[in-house]
């Protein structure tokens, strides 16, 4: 018999993918076939699942917290922004085309069907699925065609609790405005509401607690603190970026340039896990430090606009004058396209601009087309012969003279490439910096010593959040207002 319950949020952020990836590891702690589902997600953060196809990063980290492969099932619709009102539709882990703000509203019916075959494929088998909504239901001008909270919670027959973020402030006004701004049919469907993210002396919230409950007569599933350990795991999205801070000053400095439409900015977590390195994201009008040893260009989802954003900033002449300096540069993906000659998009798939020209810093150009690249890979770099393991996730083709320097072999197949001068390295690898023997590597040659391994402080701090989230509120409650799957 499977049951199935999900967190809805009062706002984004509120820390619902942090919560449902918890109590996946609670429930699977528990020898409970638990599963993770988000009907929509948007998100440039993706991951490969273990049976194709693109989904949520954050779906890939439940699935890895409830100790179950990764499925295209668990995200069935994942809109990557491409543009500040233009997303690129990701169907069953496979794009099905690209859409403004407007016409998506008008596809969301259609992709209704979509959501719920893949809610009964991940309920099958399972005696738990955990659903995270997105957004707000409190957003009622999009409640029609909605597949990604109520829309969905109604169809589907699941039961909802409401998750409120007290760091933000105005939590009591958001959860009882929800309640004031839902229609009685969905409001029947809220069992409850959780706080997030607390900070201080909990008994200093019970007349919050109550007040709440008083203007909604829904029931308290308790006070979650703020989870430290939570910064140990991938960060889902670009709203997280805007606060995320790696590192005190360490030994090695690592840049990262923020470019409008970063992508997979997760595969620098590792780096910043290490107590040597002091991991840098550079905003919009700060400068790329002078003493930073490496830079890095991480992912993006529309690779000539964000080289146009690069110069815009001055990165660009940052990171000239940095190569200069002797500093090193790598590229992953988009990264790794911007650090070429120029890069082209002769179909339009990004966007009007046919075509722009890259750093020079790599002797490589890039075409951009239609056919996309997604897959989990294992791999070892071309010097020393290192492990990697990874994915792909990318459009284009990138050749040139530079390419005969490969970086690594991915099943004997060159990937990347590498300066003459050793010191500029680009791949199309996500997740490079997961190997330990890789990093270690890397941080040798700049005098630093690796001390973290990552899948393991991954691992341990889903622990750690999942036997806080036992302590403080309890599988049994979630439990017991969780719902029979139709």
């Amino acid at each position: 018999m499977t049951r199935a319950l999900m967190l809805q949020g009062t706002g984004s952020d509120v820390g619902k993918t942090v919560l449902v990836a918890g109590f996946c590891r609670l429930a699977a702690n528990r020898g409970l076939t638990v599963r993770p589902f988000k009907p929509q997600n948007m998100s440039n953060n993706a991951a490969v699942a273990d049976d194709g196809g693109e989904i949520g990063r954050a779906q890939w980290l439940q699935a890895l917290a409830a100790r179950v492969p990764a499925s295209i099932h668990m995200n069935p619709v994942l809109l990557k922004p491409q543009s500040e009102t233009g997303s690129q539709i990701v169907v069953h882990g496979k794009v099905a085309g690209q859409a403004g703000g407007r016409d998506y509203q008008a596809l969301k019916p259609k992709l209704a069907a979509a959501v719920l075959d893949s809610f009964a494929e991940v309920s099958r088998g399972a005696d738990l699925v955990l659903v995270e909504g997105a957004g707000s239901p409190a957003e009622i001008n999009l409640r029609a065609g909605d597949i990604a909270n109520m829309g969905f919670a109604t169809r589907a027959g699941v039961p909802v609790i409401l998750v409120g973020d007290i760091d933000r402030g105005g939590v009591i006004a958001s959860l009882v405005g929800t309640h004031a701004v839902l229609d009685a049919i969905d409001r029947a469907m809220v069992r409850g509401f959780l706080i997030n993210k607390f900070r201080g002396d909990v008994s200093l919230f019970d007349e919050g607690l109550a007040a709440i409950t008083r203007f909604t007569g829904w029931r308290s599933f308790g006070v979650v603190p703020w989870l430290k350990a939570a910064a140990r795991l991938p960060a889902e999205d670009s709203v997280a970026l805007e606060r995320l801070a790696r590192g005190a000053s360490g030994r090695l400095k690592v840049a990262v340039p923020v470019f409008g439409r970063i992508a997979n900015f997760d595969d620098l977590d590792p780096l910043g896990a290490e107590a040597a390195v002091e991991l840098v994201f550079v905003r919009r009008g700060e400068r790329i430090p002078a003493d930073a040893a490496l830079v890095v260009l991480p992912g993006s989802k529309a690779t000539i606009a964000d080289l146009a954003d690069l110069r815009a900033q001055g990165w660009d002449a940052d990171i000239l004058a940095h190569h200069r300096r002797g500093g090193r540069v790598a590229g992953i993906c988009g990264g790794f396209q911007m650090l070429g000659r120029r890069v082209t998009d002769p179909r339009g798939i990004e966007g009007e601009v046919r075509a722009a020209d890259g750093l020079g810093l790599l002797d490589v150009e890039t075409e951009l087309g239609p056919e996309k690249t997604v897959r989990n890979v294992a791999a070892r770099t071309v010097a020393g012969s290192l492990p990697l393991s990874g994915y792909e996730i990318h459009l284009g083709v990138t050749r040139g003279p530079d390419c005969a320097r490969p970086f690594a072999l991915i099943d004997g197949r060159p990937d990347g490439a590498v300066s003459a001068d050793g010191r500029v390295f680009g791949t199309y690898l996500h997740g490079l910096f997961t190997s330990d023997a890789y990093r270690a590597r890397l941080l040798s040659e700049f005098g630093a010593t690796a001390s973290a391994n990552y899948r393991e402080e991954v691992d341990a701090a889903l622990d750690e959040i999942a036997a806080e989230l036992d302590r403080l509120v309890g599988l049994d409650a979630l439990l017991g207002v969780a719902e029979r799957v139709r």
